[in-house]
């Protein structure tokens, strides 16, 4: 679907996001999203052209190593980055050769930001001012975001407050109705920022943008008592297992938490007795080892039961779009082969 954005939203959306980073023409920003995507078109380019900060590309592909170099070599203030991205800086084995002091801000978006890794790079890579952006490409893309004057708590466990000119709302998926502070519910967007309409695609567009011009996004989210806004998952990553509602993120932040586990997405995967089980996608930290049990074991206790993954596969990656998107649908269709659960996934549900 080709998403139709306007001139205004585009601009305006980059400079807002400049200004949440405190950015001026002293600030030298690194690079390595790609163009093409909302993040580097938006966040990136946007944010230094309507600022007058300096944009500094590392290389014409993301590198991790490409990325540490430039920004020690360049002396850049900020970097930007999904957190797959974030995370490959982080465990390069020559990460700590490098001066990254010149660092005082950057963006991690596009994925659901791991509250970990978040902190990690507040102190490893010396961004003590780096903030979360929350949006999507039908939104140009940014609605919410922390800044460089929030707490840091804030700044590592939420996405932010709404935009300028922007109106967000939580609703119940199933009655459409906005539901009380600190619930969960599909986070809607409107204002100077959503899109005309999918490309000569009208029924889609309809799909996802009513008639009161409300963006539904998909994704699942609350709102803090200070009005931050929560993510927690999206629409159909939610797990329903024998009646009980399951978001996946919940579990992930969880597991981060584990020394050993250097990133990790939980999915749902057919079972003819509950309908859905856990399945989580581990990648272990480079020289260390983890089994099931020592997962099960660590868990056991600290996080209800049925929010135990049954099922695990340790990983070297995952899946991913060439923006740095996770594809949890791809892991649901090759865990449903490596599981064997071929027949399972055939069985028709209401």
């Amino acid at each position: 679907k080709g998403v139709v954005l306007t001139h205004h939203g585009v601009l305006n959306n980059g400079y807002i996001i400049g200004k949440g980073m405190g950015f001026t023409e002293k600030d030298r920003l690194c690079i390595p999203v790609p163009f093409y995507h909302c993040f580097g078109m938006v966040l990136s380019n946007m944010a230094c052209v309507s600022h007058g900060a300096t944009m500094v590309i590392p290389g014409p592909a993301f590198d991790p190593g490409d990325v540490l170099r430039t920004i020690e070599a360049e002396r850049c203030t900020a970097v930007h980055g999904v957190p797959t991205m974030f995370i490959a800086e982080l465990r390069h084995p020559d990460f700590a050769k490098y001066d990254l002091r010149s660092l005082r801000t950057g963006i991690m978006a596009g994925s659901p930001c791991p509250i970990e890794t978040m902190k990690e790079v507040a102190t490893k890579m010396h961004m003590s001012e780096v903030v979360i952006v929350y949006g999507q490409t039908e939104l140009s893309p940014g609605v919410t975001m922390t800044t460089t004057r929030d707490p840091l708590e804030k700044r590592v466990t939420t996405v932010g407050r709404v935009f300028p000119h922007t109106e967000i709302k939580i609703i119940d998926p199933e009655t459409k109705k906005i539901i009380p502070r600190g619930e969960i519910g599909e986070i809607c967007a409107r204002g100077y920022m959503t899109m005309r309409c999918y490309y000569n695609n009208p029924t889609a567009t309809r799909q996802t943008k009513d008639e009161h011009g409300w963006v539904h996004t998909g994704d699942l989210g609350s709102f803090d008592p200070d009005g931050f806004v929560h993510i927690e998952g999206r629409l159909k990553d939610m797990v329903i297992r024998g009646g009980e509602n399951i978001y996946p993120r919940e579990i992930e932040e969880f597991l981060h938490q584990h020394p050993k586990i250097a990133d990790v997405y939980v999915i749902g995967v057919p079972d003819e007795k509950y309908g859905e089980e856990l399945m989580a996608w581990i990648k272990l930290e480079e020289g260390t080892t983890l089994t099931e049990d020592e997962i099960r074991a660590y868990a056991d206790g600290k996080i209800a039961r049925y929010k135990i993954p049954r099922y695990y596969a340790f990983v070297d990656s995952f899946p991913i779009t060439v923006s740095g998107k996770i594809q949890k649908f791809k892991m649901r269709e090759m865990s449903i082969e490596m599981l064997g659960l071929q027949e399972v996934a055939r069985i028709k549900t209401a």
